[in-house]
């Protein structure tokens, strides 16, 4: 049984016979509990139906399933508004069906990570009804930032500060005073000063570990401190203040303290609970969210944002590894999330003019097109499949952890055309002609070629799913050695075959303009063309191929795996 320092084992606690740093090379496939699976058929995902899909997940070869949140929650923010940090959503299960979930995984050697949403909560949260409640000065309104506003009785915000989802960062309550949210308005950030607010992470990390959780994904880590002294700076003001230490809201560095104090926490477990930070920081600030003392992991977003090109792969891939002997920790290689147009579609876009004010990494996820309401005519859909699976056997012969998102073993496409009437993304709402958000990769998966949901549930889903997801379907590809599927499967039963010591070395030979080739320890090779013209392969036993070879050469956009002869 595993125990804590401080409170008894749950009782439906198995642990895994497994090395404490299984995370360091583990496949991790990331489940959106709301579009996985509907058991009861009510159009909403559910533990229920993740259950029932457990030997589908056995299936793929994965280490690990990482849960988005499935908390009570009003869905302000598809679930990472959270209202009760230590429950279920009655909409997606109980805690038996939760811990009956945990148990069914861990059967099959899978473990389980969840995620925890620390910088806000939702404002349904009965801390943040109770601050509203106690008034200006209170200790229950002290767990939140709050401020007097500006200008004639209050009535304009503190500064003028816009939050990520667009709009004002800042909303007023009755009694006149503001509360900040750096994204919807549903999710008012804590104030991590607070010491209330410490104890109740840490209690809610042992509440998730003693129910057998393995791991957490850290929502935000970067934004938990902040430095709120008055004067507060304008917007400008603030954009113009360099990230990295000091900055009033951004990757601070006491936000490290915190971290160490959960480090304590996963470490009175055996084996230790893991963790990985979701931290858009600079590239030398990444390494600290990593260090053992610390989360012991960090996201590394730059192969997600690259183009599908040898070189901006060659340099990702050597600043990762540089960064993970820097930390201690292994890298981690991410190409779709819930966050982002899946990788398919990106990679068969072309190449798009930057609209003003965008960021680089917005226009490589294909937002433009999406706003520009998805024409196909624009999408190369075969030539981004190529691609996307030559891609994903790059990123799986890398030596780290690699993280999956749902569907994208399907090869899955974004739904890039939704009816504005079905939207559920507060981006949506508070950037009108500007982001039509995220819901696109949400939309529940096709586990059957027909049906009201494609078999997600009984009776449709709480996204319109499109005509074509039926022939990508689970059912349709289940069988078929040529499917996306069936290379998922067969490239994650290898990666463990093939498991090796965390390095490569780039084969000069045969990394030459469009192509890239690298050798693992094992004895094994990766060979990737980026190009169009078929390259040679170097002597050895083709294990897998993302297309089929042009004789004895790699075709244009494909990825090999070889035994080295």
């Amino acid at each position: 049984m595993t125990t804590t320092a401080t409170s008894a084992a749950h009782p439906h606690e198995r642990p895994l016979d497994t090395p404490a740093d299984w995370w360091r090379q583990a496949t991790v496939y990331q489940i959106y509990p709301r579009s996985f699976a509907d058991a009861n058929g009510d159009g909403i995902g559910d533990l229920r139906g993740i259950i029932s899909r457990v030997p589908y997940l056995a299936s793929l070869g994965i280490d690990a399933v990482w849960l988005s949140p499935f908390y009570p929650s009003a869905l302000a923010d598809g679930g990472y508004d959270v209202a009760d940090y230590r429950d279920v959503d009655p909409r997606i299960g109980t805690l038996d069906e939760f811990d009956e979930m945990v148990a069914a995984l861990h059967a099959e050697d899978i473990r389980v990570v969840v995620d925890i949403v620390p910088n806000h909560s939702s404002d349904q949260h009965e801390w943040f009804q109770a601050a509203l409640a106690a008034g200006p000065g209170s200790p229950e309104r002290a767990r939140y930032i709050f401020r007097d506003g500006k200008g004639p009785g209050g009535g304009e915000p503190p500064t003028d500060w816009e939050s990520l989802f667009g709009g004002p960062a800042w909303t007023r309550v009755p009694d006149g005073q503001w509360y900040l949210h750096l994204f919807a308005p549903e999710q008012p950030d804590f104030d991590w000063s607070n010491h209330e607010v410490r104890a109740d992470f840490l209690h809610t990390l042992r509440f998730w570990a003693d129910r057998g959780v393995d791991g957490f994904r850290v929502d935000v880590a970067h934004a938990l401190t902040k430095d709120l002294t008055e004067p507060l700076p304008t917007k400008a003001q603030l954009e113009a203040i360099a990230r990295g230490g000091d900055h009033p809201i951004w990757d601070r560095d006491e936000v490290h303290e915190i971290y160490a104090e959960w480090r304590k926490v996963f470490d009175s477990y055996s084996p230790p609970r893991t963790a990985v930070a979701e931290a858009w920081v600079e590239r030398h600030r990444r390494p600290r969210y990593a260090s053992p003392e610390g989360l012991g992991q960090a996201f590394e977003f730059d192969l997600l944002t690259a183009e599908f090109d040898a070189q901006a792969f060659r340099e990702v891939v050597d600043d990762s590894l540089e960064l993970a002997g820097i930390s201690g920790s292994s890298s981690t290689w991410v190409l779709s999330n819930h966050d982002v147009v899946r990788h398919p579609t990106r990679y068969g876009l072309p190449p798009l003019a930057k609209p003003v004010g965008s960021t680089e990494s917005e226009d490589k996820q294909g937002r433009a097109w999406i706003l520009a309401g998805a024409p196909e005519e624009e999408l190369d859909r075969d030539l981004g499949l190529r691609r996307a699976r030559a891609a994903t056997l790059f990123e799986l012969a890398l030596p780290g952890s690699a993280y999956l998102y749902q569907g994208e073993e399907l090869g899955l496409h974004e739904v890039g055309d939704l009816p504005d009437e079905a939207r559920q993304d507060p981006t949506y709402f508070r950037s009108p002609g500007v982001d039509k958000g995220r819901d696109g990769c949400r939309v529940p998966l096709p586990w059957t070629t027909t049906g009201s949901s494609f078999g997600f549930g009984d009776d449709g889903a709480h996204l319109p799913q499109p005509e074509w997801f039926g022939a990508s379907s689970v059912e349709a590809q289940d069988g078929d050695p040529a499917s996306t599927l069936s290379l998922y499967r067969e490239a994650l039963r290898l990666r463990r075959a093939l498991q090796a010591a965390e390095r490569l070395e780039w084969l000069e030979e045969f990394t030459r303009g469009d192509v890239l080739a690298f050798a693992r320890p094992n004895g094994w090779i990766c060979v990737t063309n980026f190009g169009d013209e078929p390259t040679a392969l170097p002597d050895g036993e083709v294990l897998i191929s993302s297309a089929p070879l042009d004789g004895d050469r790699l075709p244009g956009a494909a990825t090999a795996w070889l035994r080295a002869s």
